[in-house]
């Protein structure tokens, strides 16, 4: 489970990770300690649980097994938690994996309670199920509960990141802006790099504010509610931010990465980098087109040749930087945009009637007929086409000319 609490280093299987989907995830269990075992498909050929035989004068058709399910992440170790609640905490991760939250909060509520009866006094895992329990009630909507369950996991295990993050949502969901600043600031003094808390803060903010990409924006945006609420002194309304002990900053700085947490960051990295390349793509094209209005060609060409670079695949770069060659004379090079223009869009009529202005510009006059004539096949009201085609058309009659009188007579 991407956002359960992680177990300290030395815990082990605190983090929800789950390898495969398992039989019967989707319904709630009762308090069994297997923590739902997996329905059992019956015998070949029996039915209604008697024995029978799958004989073809019987007419019964023969049905195969069902695959089997992989359920082993269940009996994973989870800590210092006995086989029975592990696997109660292991399901409900896995239920949580896949947007399951109310069956999830079932398993764990059953963990903790099985941690009541059987006397079991280990804080560190206490700490994460009641943790993971406030990200089912975060995800329901319940930011009471999910608030009462963090504080609970923060009694037990004091400056615990993810508790912290998920109360502090919590209290922004309340608009309980004060209570939520003092959580997130205490927040960073455990993880300056924002890496832990990038993906719980975007979620949170984006629905308020769609310019919300980094936890930093966020802050700024949390600031300004602050302001709005209570004014230029809203700092001297705020509770007093704990001051993380350096040792506590030290072990969660050296705490090494699960391997979730490090696939999340490349694909938030990967992300950001797309974001940042569609960015940069939309402004040079911006760019272009003005320059290409001004008439500065060749500024404009070189803007769509950056472009290019970054998305050679866009029909209409090519079709773009098509017009500057030709306003520059360079009809070859005009041609093969054009070229990979119709190659990208067979009936882009913009490409076929730039590609004849290319031929007309190399003196190909048959070609630049033809282009034109299937711009007008493909849209018979294309006027400029039809005035070019004329000007295209004498131009042949004149060149086939041209070449009957220089010929020699045999």
């Amino acid at each position: 489970m991407g956002n359960a609490q992680e177990k300290p280093p030395g815990g082990g299987g605190g983090a929800a990770s789950a390898d495969q989907a398992t039989a019967g995830s989707g319904t709630r269990s009762g308090g069994g300690s297997s923590g739902g075992k997996p329905h059992m498909a019956p015998q070949k050929g029996a039915v209604n649980g008697t024995q029978r035989e799958n004989s073809p004068a019987g007419g019964q058709e023969k049905k195969e097994d069902s695959p089997a399910v992989d359920t082993s992440y269940l009996d994973a170790p989870a800590g210092a938690l006995p086989p029975h609640l592990a696997r109660l905490k292991n399901e409900g991760n896995h239920l949580f994996k896949h947007g399951q939250f109310g069956d999830a909060l079932e398993k764990y509520t059953q963990a903790i309670e099985g941690c009541a009866e059987a006397g079991i006094d280990s804080p560190e895992d206490l700490c994460i199920l009641y943790s993971n329990r406030a990200a089912c009630y975060l995800k329901e909507g319940n930011s009471t509960d999910c608030i009462q369950d963090c504080n609970k996991a923060l009694e037990l295990q004091p400056y615990s990141l993810k508790p912290l993050l998920r109360r502090a949502m919590a209290y922004e969901s309340l608009e309980r802006y004060r209570k939520a600043y003092v959580d997130y600031k205490t927040v960073l003094q455990l993880d300056t790099g924002i890496q832990a808390a990038h993906d719980s803060i975007h979620r949170s903010a984006e629905h308020k504010n769609p310019n919300t990409g980094n936890f930093s924006r966020f802050m700024c945006w949390l600031t300004k509610m602050l302001i709005e609420q209570d004014g230029p002194e809203w700092r001297q309304k705020l509770p007093e931010i704990p001051v993380v002990p350096l040792s506590v900053q030290l072990q969660h700085r050296e705490k090494p990465i699960s391997i979730e947490q490090a696939q999340a960051r490349a694909a938030r990295a990967a992300q950001e980098e797309a974001r940042r390349k569609e960015a940069h793509f939309t402004l040079l094209k911006q760019e272009g087109n003005s320059l290409v209005k001004k008439g500065h060609f060749q500024e404009a060409l070189e803007k769509y040749s950056e472009c290019l670079a970054i998305k050679p695949d866009e029909c209409a770069l090519h079709t773009n930087r098509a017009i500057c060659l030709l306003k520059l004379n360079r009809f070859e090079e005009a041609r093969q945009d054009c070229d990979s223009a119709l190659q990208l869009e067979p009936n882009n009529k913009k490409a076929f009637y730039r590609r004849a202005l290319a031929f007309k510009g190399l003196q190909d006059y048959l070609s630049a007929s033809s282009d034109l004539q299937e711009v007008l096949r493909l849209d018979p009201n294309v006027r400029e086409a039809e005035q070019e085609l004329e000007v295209v058309t004498g131009l042949l009659r004149q060149s086939l000319m041209d070449n009957t009188v220089h010929t020699p007579r045999v």
